[in-house]
């Protein structure tokens, strides 16, 4: 299981704490090509409408954009182009069992640089009805207003 993510992060999927449980978290590598690095060096990725598939054995990022690289050429890939991430086939094989199971999914949460190497934190969720989401936002507000009164009380 993954620890939090350091703080050299990229980009986050705010959306999918909105949108999904986030059960159990997971860490992956992501297979790249050149000119994907130097956009992703620039910060230049949206996760959020991102998703993971797993076709024949193997495990997938489907949605995930990555900006052209402004200085590259002929070497720059489709930003929206399918990529394969890299873990264990045994974790592999027991997200995909979980996955089968009705209304649990694989959502990227995260991707961010672990000493030279990107990585992406995966989610496994369940998702949302409107009367969670809902909830979630009275408690937050509710949290807010507790924080500023302590402050104010403090002042």
């Amino acid at each position: 299981m993954a620890k939090n993510a350091p703080d050299n992060t990229i980009a986050q999927n705010k959306k999918a704490y909105h949108d999904y449980f986030v059960i159990e978290s997971f860490e992956a590598g992501i297979e790249l090509c050149g000119t994907e690095v130097k956009s992703v060096r620039q910060g230049r990725v949206n996760l959020k409408d991102a998703w993971c598939t797993v076709e024949k054995g193997e495990l997938f990022v489907k949605g995930m954009h990555i900006s052209p690289y402004e200085q590259g050429n002929i070497f720059n890939k489709d930003p929206l182009r399918v990529r394969r991430l890299l873990m264990h086939r045994r974790e592999i094989m027991r997200l995909y069992g979980q996955v089968k199971q009705e209304g649990y999914s694989l959502i990227p949460l995260a991707l961010y640089f672990k000493g030279s190497r990107v990585k992406l934190r995966l989610g496994m969720c369940k998702g949302k009805r409107n009367y969670d989401k809902r909830a979630d936002m009275a408690e937050k507000s509710a949290r807010r207003d507790i924080e500023r009164a302590i402050k104010a009380q403090n002042q």
